[in-house]
């Protein structure tokens, strides 16, 4: 590649742990988190979610929420690195670090949050009684975080939900200290995320929130739900879904919302938290500092970063493959030509751009992250109805989605195979739309293992093209960091 990064920062390749001996529970995310007021505390963490550096290194592939998206989606095979002149998540990416405890990969996104989860401690402790209903809905915010912590570290840590294992599992701390702790039996830690979940939902009746990047009532439903699909609890998941459906008000992501449209210039970009659909997202300023290690840096070609230097991700050749050709989300993905003429394929500019729309032009990022949106629960609600066998609603509630996924004048004839679905055929559809919906929003891997699929690479990956992998397989899953086994003996 002819073009390099200039930015000083970049001559850090190499990830630097910031160990010392108790590391592993590192009990400061940053100074203002562990020693302000609980509520200002939930600022703290959930600023935590889309900064640089919280899960304990000086990697530019530390930062937060969206960076374990971006590991899932390449553990998932979805999303394919296709190109590594920086070797960033190349690791993740090829699957290299199974059975590597210390490799840094394992340990930025265990830090990362194992210091949230002690924080929600320390302030749940602290807030056990609330004074009034601002302290109540601080104290429900900091169970669902709590919650939201826990449940990724069971899908990234553990190859599969096994509720009496306490092998294939993780320390569960609910206290706010450092003692070590042995494995807790995966129920255990299950029972945990839905009782917080549970108290998240009851005590946030009435929140009003000032903006889309705090947990409200149906974003605490949204992370149950997704829960409840992991534990094959999919009445509950079909219920919860179908409520959020009906009652939170967000409507479905339009048309136009869904993909850039090159003719007339509109269109796409999830970049907005203003956008009616989301649900949960950060709406980032430039107070934030969010540049080249971020997720816009190393998925956008109009960011000026890792991407736009020739450190492609692009969506896996055989997938796309499977989209349909009247389908509006496979011009999604496009071959994308850079300033000096070098070529990318299958690369997402027509769904993940900043707003201008100018190779390499957005210099501070601006342009917003995207946690959660109504979209996923139209998906979820189908994916459990079908499981339970009543195929007839799963198809309604499933092609109120599609539908708006083919160009209105189509969309009828174009989703009318749905009807004809046998049960294990809509499964398997169902299954296959939400990899297309939600690519590059870091649920697919959740889809993945919760329905015991398999993994098929195809052919665009910078390693590891045309293989299979089934769900369990430990290559999928992370393992725990070489700072953890050392420090806690009751491993």
């Amino acid at each position: 590649m002819k073009r390099y990064l200039t930015y000083s920062i970049l001559l850090a390749i190499t990830a630097v742990f910031t160990g010392c001996q108790k590391d592993f529970l590192n009990t400061s995310p940053t100074e203002t988190v562990s020693t302000a007021p609980p509520e200002q505390r939930l600022n703290g963490l959930y600023l935590m979610m889309i900064q640089s550096g919280t899960g304990g290194t000086t990697a530019q592939s530390d930062f937060g929420q969206k960076m374990v998206d971006m590991y899932t989606d390449f553990l998932s095979g979805d999303m394919a690195l296709t190109n590594a002149p920086y070797g960033w998540f190349q690791d993740i990416a090829n699957l290299k670090i199974s059975g590597l405890p210390q490799n840094t990969y394992n340990y930025i996104p265990w830090r990362y949050y194992y210091r949230m989860i002690y924080e929600t401690n320390k302030s749940i402790a602290e807030l056990a009684t609330p004074k009034n209903d601002r302290e109540k809905y601080a104290l429900a915010q900091f169970h669902a975080l709590r919650a939201h912590a826990y449940y990724y570290l069971m899908q990234l840590f553990t190859t599969k939900y096994e509720p009496d294992s306490s092998t294939n599992s993780i320390p569960l701390y609910t206290q706010a200290n450092v003692t070590t702790k042995a494995k807790a039996k995966q129920s255990d830690i299950y029972a945990l995320i839905v009782s917080d979940l549970q108290f998240a939902i009851d005590n946030l009746d009435g929140f009003r929130r000032d903006n889309k990047g705090m947990i409200d009532k149906n974003v605490a439903k949204g992370i149950l739900a997704y829960v409840y699909a992991t534990m094959g609890e999919n009445q509950k998941v079909a219920e919860l879904a179908q409520d959020i459906i009906n009652k939170s008000g967000y409507p479905l992501t339009t048309r136009e919302q869904t993909v850039y449209n090159s003719t007339t210039g509109k269109g796409g970009g999830f970049n907005d938290v203003q956008t009616s659909s989301w649900m949960w997202g950060f709406d980032i300023i430039a107070e934030n500092g969010v540049n080249l290690g971020s997720w816009w840096g190393f998925m956008d070609m109009f960011t000026y970063s890792y991407a736009s230097v020739g450190e492609t991700k692009a969506i896996d050749d055989k997938l796309h493959q499977q989209i349909r050709n009247s389908d509006i989300r496979k011009k999604q993905f496009d071959t994308f030509v850079d300033d000096e003429g070098e070529s990318y394929s299958l690369l997402p500019v027509n769904k993940f751009f900043a707003p201008e729309r100018k190779f390499q032009g957005q210099r501070v990022v601006l342009t917003d992250y995207i946690f959660m949106r109504v979209d996923e629960f139209y998906l979820l609600a189908a994916e459990a109805l079908a499981k339970l066998g009543q195929d007839a609603q799963a198809k309604t509630i499933y092609k109120k989605l599609l539908t708006l996924r083919y160009p209105e004048a189509t969309a009828a004839t174009d989703i009318a195979y749905v009807d004809a679905l046998s049960n294990t055929e809509l499964q398997d559809d169902i299954y296959l739309n939400t990899r297309i919906e939600l690519w590059g929003e870091g649920k697919s891997y959740l889809a993945l293992k919760r329905n015991h699929k398999t993994v098929n690479r195809g052919s665009n990956h910078y390693e590891v093209k045309n293989q299979s992998f089934n769900y369990d397989n430990p290559k999928l899953s992370l393992t725990i960091p070489q700072n953890e086994l050392q420090n806690n003996l009751d491993l």
